[in-house]
């Protein structure tokens, strides 16, 4: 199921959803993803033309607004006169009942999900607001047709909407992250787990220019351990009781920084702090997953968050969080 926002003049005039403009640019695409456009049920949020064909003619203040949804944009909500086009919506994602639905952009997101923000959420599959069908949010296409630089982004959300619709639940990676360990812990885990890895992705958080965490997952990413050395528990931030204990464990991270190929993303950031601030080198440094997307996808954006959205079904992590004292520049 493909979910516009409205009808712009064309689609008016024949009563067809994407018969426009932004349906051109969608036909094409589909046909570049395989995706039949005969095989797909195209609807959009509001089956009608907004006054002056701008969608912000239907926003209102929060005592006009349709009730237990949260604003569109920000301070403005949607007028509750057009609560019978929600409701409608709703009948036809029950009647269809599709494996899953295309929410091609800020508006299909915020009616489906209660969620705003197309370009945090694109490309995250998430579920709608009743829990009963997965969604993948994307641009819509006319925004494509302002922004062309959009349209690998788009293509790559379908091909992804492609494969989710072979099942109709939401299913994520499953892993394994081995938190708060002890110096034993550590061992132990690069003993049985990340030794015979033929190399290991490498991470680090810091925060006052300290490294506050290194973690280190197998090459599948199924399995990780997260070695702390800020604690937000503790009344001194330390994580390790002793500088005894601290000293080992950084000397953890020094043997398996000098015995396996590591890869991370923006690792040149990583590496330097290890140099810098504990004198540990990376010599069997591998690769870094930032420059090798942009080398591949130059016209795309690199950040961590983005790759998450393009390459893997994690959802948009960084809503999970409460404090983002420690993410690293480029990821913000």
């Amino acid at each position: 199921m493909i979910v516009g926002e409205a009808y712009g003049e064309q689609e008016e005039r024949r009563g067809e959803p994407f018969s426009g403009p932004s349906g051109s640019v969608l036909n094409g695409i589909l046909n570049q993803a395989g995706v039949a456009r005969k095989d797909c049920y195209l609807t959009n949020v509001f089956n009608l033309r907004p006054p002056g064909n701008r969608l912000d003619n239907l926003y209102v203040g929060k005592a006009d607004a349709i009730p237990n949804y949260r604003p569109i944009t920000k301070g403005k909500y949607i007028d509750k006169r057009y609560l019978p086009e929600i409701t409608r919506l709703f009948e036809e994602v029950e009647r269809t009942a599709p494996n899953i639905i295309l929410a091609l952009g800020n508006t299909p997101l915020w009616a489906l999900c209660k969620k705003s923000g197309i370009k945090r959420y694109r490309g995250s599959p998430l579920l709608t607001h009743d829990q009963h069908f997965k969604v993948l949010p994307s641009w819509n296409p006319a925004a494509v047709l302002r922004q062309w630089e959009l349209r690998p982004i788009l293509l790559a959300d379908i091909l992804k909407a492609k494969a989710e619709s072979e099942f109709p639940d939401l299913r994520r990676p499953s892993r394994l992250i081995y938190l708060e360990p002890s110096i034993q812990d550590i061992k132990d885990f690069y003993d049985q787990i990340l030794r015979p890895e033929p190399f290991l992705s490498c991470d680090i958080e810091t925060k006052n220019l300290d490294i506050t965490e290194v973690g280190y997952s197998t090459a599948d990413g199924t399995k990780a351990i997260v070695i702390p050395f800020w604690s937000r528990l503790q009344a001194d931030g330390n994580y390790w009781r002793t500088a005894a204990q601290e000293r080992e464990a950084w000397d953890i991270v020094r043997k398996i920084n000098t015995e396996k190929q590591l890869i991370g993303q923006n690792f040149a950031y990583d590496m330097q702090y290890f140099w810098k601030r504990m004198g540990i080198p990376c010599p069997k440094f591998l690769g870094d997953t930032m420059l090798q997307h942009h080398s591949l996808q130059p016209e795309m954006e690199k950040s961590l968050g983005f790759l998450g959205s393009i390459y893997t079904k994690e959802p948009s992590w960084k809503f999970m969080r409460t404090d983002h004292s420690t993410l690293k520049r480029e990821d913000d």
